[in-house]
């Protein structure tokens, strides 16, 4: 897992990041949003906000690993229900 990981399996789909920017998504060239869907097919949330709470986990997973902590599972703190569009 050290290195360039591969991407681009979702046609059509690209999924990038900025650093002081976080993630975005696109589809077909369009904006899109990421979402959290249950296993009953459900919206627990989607949006910039989703984005940003992944772009932040992954950021801390990486500083956790980096600093020689000891774990490197990152946990993020539940999403506000309801706030999917």
């Amino acid at each position: 897992m050290i290195g360039q990981q591969p991407t681009g399996a979702i046609p059509g789909a690209i999924i990038s990041a900025v650093a002081h920017e976080g993630l975005s998504v696109t589809v077909d060239g369009r904006p899109a949003r990421l979402a959290i869907i249950n296993e009953h097919g459900e919206i627990v949330a989607c949006g910039p906000e989703v984005a940003r709470e992944a772009g932040a986990v992954a950021r801390n997973s990486l500083q956790n690993l980096w600093q020689g902590k000891g774990w490197l599972r990152e946990l993020s703190q539940p999403i506000a229900l309801g706030s999917h569009a």
